[in-house]
This record gives structure tokens, sequence and C-alpha cells, in this order.
């Protein structure tokens, strides 16, 4: 296995690959899907709970069970496409997604309902990371230019999911909240057939590491039980368990090398590891906004929850205007002033949040602070996404997309519980001389200095897209 900071030749002009746009329409698709998908069910779990008659408490594991299945694929992408192919593996993925959708839409009962989302979430797992790695084959160089157009539309599914599910469990039952996905991925998946590259010639078949895939599996999934039920003794247990879990997975993979089910080796290239670093970060801080700014909404600032979602829509309208112009801001400003410049705006944000809590809320000033954090983060992850891809060869993309995905998807439930247990602290009088209100004075300028840590997160990350 050949790790290097070269990976594959510069073409000497700066326009887009033929056809490329063909490959980012069905690949945002895929993560479209994904996405929308967990949104419409996290929105609908009341009408769930209601309509089957199941406590909320088991309905929730539609939305629990497909977290963690997909927990449970995601370590084999890189096996998955070495043996099979990344075209092959997307197809694969999709018609399985579509499947299960169908099964869970003629779900007869709760239980049924949660095994097929259960297979959902392992087929949709898949399909965002293998986007991904599609449009970075294709791409190359010009991955800032086109990434923003796979990352959109994961970024307008949370606002597209109220608004769909809503519709559809007005207008008809809620098992359309899954056959709405049957004729979408069928058109996807003739789009995918007709418009993905072959890939048969990138292929590189290696045997499976059994013993890593029986260490890291089990980690991801207990750490994200843990993580989301840390306040019990079960949580607590779990996370330990899966933090001892990964230190023997750390020992196996430094042995077995380029033959472990992630190699190790790629961390040791500093752009990498400096992308990788700062996906958590950025992950992380943005998981653990979207849990706290609601909260204090709703429990500080008086505001209704349907009054709440609208006020939340300056943070993606932020995000939504700076992705657009992300290829001519990264040649302009490089990856690394970007980056800084991006963490930056986000931490001003957060900062007039802390200066908003104490008081009556200020709406202008509130959608300006919700604006700034929308548009900071937004140019954040694309570049430094861009620099993990283009710091390995091409050979390695396989498995720097599981690393990626990995350590990104563990950012956002390890700062949200970090600072909902803080708040929880706060709140719970251990500060007798705090009010509610200093409370999230205090919670947000902890979520402040997680801010600063990924701005000097971002300083490690190279100037301009590594040179090949």
């Amino acid at each position: 296995m050949n790790v290097s900071t070269a990976a594959h030749t510069d073409t000497p002009t700066d326009r887009l690959p033929q056809g490329i746009w063909k490959v980012v329409s069905v690949a945002a698709i895929g993560s479209f899907m994904a996405q929308l998908d967990a949104t419409i069910v996290s929105v609908s779990l009341p009408s769930l709970a209601k309509t089957l008659h199941t406590p909320f408490t088991t309905i929730q594991w539609t939305m629990s069970g497909y977290l963690l299945a997909l927990a449970l694929t995601l370590p084999l992408c890189g096996w998955l496409v070495g043996r099979m192919g990344a075209k092959t593996v997307y197809l694969w993925c999709f018609a399985a997604f579509t499947v299960a959708s169908a099964l869970c839409g003629l779900a007869w009962s709760t239980s049924s309902l949660i095994v097929f989302r259960i297979l959902q979430g392992m087929a949709g797992g898949v399909l965002a990371p293998m986007a991904q790695m599609t449009v970075a084959r294709v791409a190359g160089k010009n991955m800032p230019r086109v990434a923003s157009a796979v990352t959109l539309p994961v970024l307008l599914a949370p606002l597209l999911g109220p608004v769909v599910a809503g519709a559809v469990l007005t207008l008809a039952s809620w098992r359309w909240i899954f056959l709405i996905n049957v004729p979408v991925g069928l058109l996807a998946l003739v789009l995918a057939i007709a418009f993905l590259p072959q890939d048969t010639q990138e292929r590189e078949e290696r045997p499976l590491d059994f013993g890593g895939l029986a260490l890291l599996c089990p980690t991801l999934v207990a750490f994200l039980y843990g993580i989301d039920h840390v306040q019990t003794r079960a949580g607590e247990g779990s996370v330990v368990a899966a933090l001892f879990l990964f230190v023997l997975y750390l020992g196996s993979a430094r042995r077995k090398g380029d033959k472990a089910l992630i190699d190790l080796r790629l961390f040791r290239i500093p752009a990498f590891s400096a992308s990788a670093t700062t996906m958590f970060m950025m992950n992380g801080v943005s998981f653990a906004g979207q849990m706290l700014i609601p909260t204090w909404l709703i429990h500080s600032a008086g505001v209704s929850p349907t009054a709440t979602g609208w006020l939340l829509a300056p943070l993606s309208l932020g995000m939504m205007c700076t992705f657009p112009f992300m290829g001519q801001l990264t040649d302009r400003f490089g990856i690394r002033g970007l980056t800084l410049s991006g963490g930056i705006c986000a931490l001003l944000g957060t900062a007039i949040l802390v200066l908003l809590a104490p008081y009556r809320l200020n709406i202008a000033a509130f959608s300006c602070a919700l604006f700034l954090r929308g548009a900071g983060i937004g140019t954040i992850g694309i570049p430094a996404m861009s620099t993990g891809y283009r710091s390995v060869a091409k050979a390695d993309l396989p498995m720097a997309t599981t690393a990626l995905n990995i350590v990104q998807r563990i950012g956002g439930p390890t700062y949200a519980t970090l600072c909902a247990t803080a708040l929880g602290w706060c709140l719970s009088g251990a500060l007798p001389s705090v009010s509610t209100s200093g409370a999230y004075v205090l919670v947000f300028g902890l979520l402040c200095g997680l801010h600063a840590l990924l701005c000097l997160a971002t300083l490690g990350l190279p100037k301009r897209l590594p040179q090949q």
C-alpha cells in the first residue's frame, strides 16, 4: 500500500473534468435521501408513537437503530470498495436503501419497523461516504469547486424534513414517509448506472481485517449509545467499554499496518491528520450548537417550539450563502486562510450568543449571530475535506473516506454531550449563585472555547491544496 502525500497528477488546465456534474448530481441525490429520511423520521416520532400505540421510548429506536446500524457498516466502506469497486458498492447500497424504505412503509408492527429501519441505516449510512469518494476521485484538485453541490442538499434536508413530514402526515398515512423514497430511489438508480464512472482498474482487493472489525464496530456502537445515554449507569459503562475497545483496536491496527481495517499510517500525513482533526471539531461545534441554541430559546427565552424552528433559519441561510462560492473563496484565500476566517466568524457569532443569553431575546442580534455561525462553519468543512482527500494517494481514497467519516461523525455526539453535561451541571444547583440565564452564559462560553480550539486546528491545514 502506498501512503504518501502524492496522490494523482494534476491536469494542466483548471477546467472541470468532462461529465463531472452528472456524477455530482447522482452523488448528491444519495446524500440527500439518506439525510432527509433521518430528518423526516426524527420529527415524525410522536405521530408514529401515537399511530402504532407504542411508548416513545420504544419508537425512538427507529432513530437510534438507524444510527447504530450506520456505525456498524461505516468501517466496511474501504474494504467493500476494494473488493467490488465504488460504483458497484454505491449501486448496491442505493438499491438496498430503496428496498428497505419500501419494507419500512409495509411494516406491520413497531418491531418490524425498527428492524427495517436498521437495514435502511446499514445501507443509507454508506451512501454519503461513497458519494464523497466518488466525487473526490473525479474532481481531483477541483474538489472545493464541486463539493458544495454535494453538501448543499445535505444542508437543505434538515429544513425540508419537517415540511415534508408535515405534508405527508397531513395528507396521507405515515407509511408514505418511507414509501416516498421508492420512486426517487428507482430514478436515482437508473441515473447512477448511466452516469457514474467505472472504477474496475482502481480496485485493490485486500483481505478483511476480521479482528479489527470485531473491535472497531462494537467501539463505535458502544460510544454512540453511551454518549446518547451518558446520564445513566448503562451509558457511562458503555463509554468506558468503548474507550477500552478503542485502545485494543489501536494496538491491533498498528501491528497490522496496511492490512488493518483502517490504516493508521494515514494519520502520519500532516495534512490528512489536520483535516481529520478539523472535521471532528467542526462537526462537534455544529452539533453542540444545534443542541444548545433551541434549548436556550425554549427554556430560557420563552420561545415556542414552532417559532424556534423559524428563528433557526438564519443558520442554514448563512451556510447556503457561502457554499455556492466555495471554489472562488478557496482560490482567493487558500485552505488555511479560508478555514481560519470561517472559524473566527463562527466564534464571533457564538460570542454574540454569550452576550444575548442574560437578556430578553433580541431577534435582530440573534439572527446575525446565527448567520455568522452558519457562514463560518460552512466555509470550513469543504476545504478541510478536500485537503484530506487530496493528501493521500488515489488508491488510498476508500480508506481515507472511511477514516474521515468515522472521525467526523463521532465529533458531533462528543461535543454535544460535553455541552449538555455542562448545562445540566449548571442547572442542577451545583453553582447556587448561577441563574438559568447565567447557566447558558457559561455553556455558550464553553462553546466559544471549543470554537477557539477549532480555529487553532485550522492552522494545521496547508495554505493551499497539496500539490502532486
